[in-house]
């Protein structure tokens, strides 16, 4: 068994489409519409077949502490030491948050961890 996708509810669907698209060179699917409910989504992929589900609705909640837009984190797994220090310092001088690293972990990982333009915890690992 494998894991078909992941979803994330966003508040801005095409700057976050953007994102995955410029940082991690997703390639997007064409913009599905419900016109009864709202709701909206693309499907991302990735080039290892990873897709990620960007979805969106009419007065989605995004209260502190609720329920809200987003999901604990993704982590991308970018190849190599050298990746995660050159992507992390692309996206730090670009604007983005760093929260953590890039560093080793308790349980050896090497990752950096980043805010996407809605907050929400972005992982790359080497």
């Amino acid at each position: 068994m494998k894991v078909d996708h992941l979803a994330l509810y966003v508040l801005d669907i095409d700057a976050m489409r953007d994102f995955y698209v410029d940082y991690f060179h997703a390639k997007p699917s064409t913009l599905y519409c419900n016109p009864h409910t709202g709701f909206r989504s693309y499907f991302l992929s990735f080039e290892d077949g990873a897709r990620l589900e960007l979805m969106t609705k009419p007065k989605l909640p995004n209260e502190e502490g609720g329920e809200r837009a987003g999901y604990a984190h993704i982590a991308f797994q970018v190849g190599s030491r050298e990746g995660v220090d050159a992507l992390t310092a692309r996206l730090k001088e670009d604007g983005f948050p760093v929260v953590s690293g890039p560093r080793t972990t308790g349980d050896g990982y090497y990752e950096s961890c980043v805010l996407d333009p809605e907050h929400n915890r972005i992982e790359m690992v080497g």
